[in-house]
């Protein structure tokens, strides 16, 4: 099956649809339709039920491959929910960093480029290679 459960429709795994458990994108160039959210939240109470047991049940194989019992689980996620924002901030500062590292490497002693201010006195005193450039 080209879309791994439809292209619409109810209850599927397709690129589209409502109600199903997740969505696929093949990756192949074909136009998708989206329908609205109000759309999407029109489903039975059958089709949340099962998608709720599908999400548990996923829930309980995971924890079961990493040996972590429900209760280690839900602590899990307390703590993790109590650190979420700091996490976040902390990879931005670390993408800033490796942004940084890579985006200008400094070549010091240099004729032509920005005045290096930490050079400012010697150039005073007539030193001519107070520049760097990227």
């Amino acid at each position: 099956n080209t879309w791994a459960g439809g292209t619409g429709g109810s209850d599927t795994a397709g690129i589209g649809g409502k109600g199903g458990p997740y969505r696929l994108d093949t990756g192949l160039a074909h136009e998708i339709f989206q329908l609205s959210d109000e759309e999407k939240k029109n489903v039975s109470a059958e089709v949340n039920e099962a998608a709720r047991a599908m999400a548990q049940e996923a829930l309980q194989k995971r924890l079961e491959e990493i040996n972590m019992s429900g209760e280690e689980g839900e602590a899990y996620m307390k703590f993790q929910e109590a650190v979420a924002g700091q996490v976040d901030q902390l990879r931005v500062v670390l993408e800033s960093i490796r942004t940084r590292q890579t985006e200008r490497q400094w070549l010091k002693l240099q004729s032509q480029g920005e005045l290096d201010e930490a050079r400012l006195v010697d150039g005073m005193i007539g030193e001519k290679l107070v520049i760097f450039a990227s």
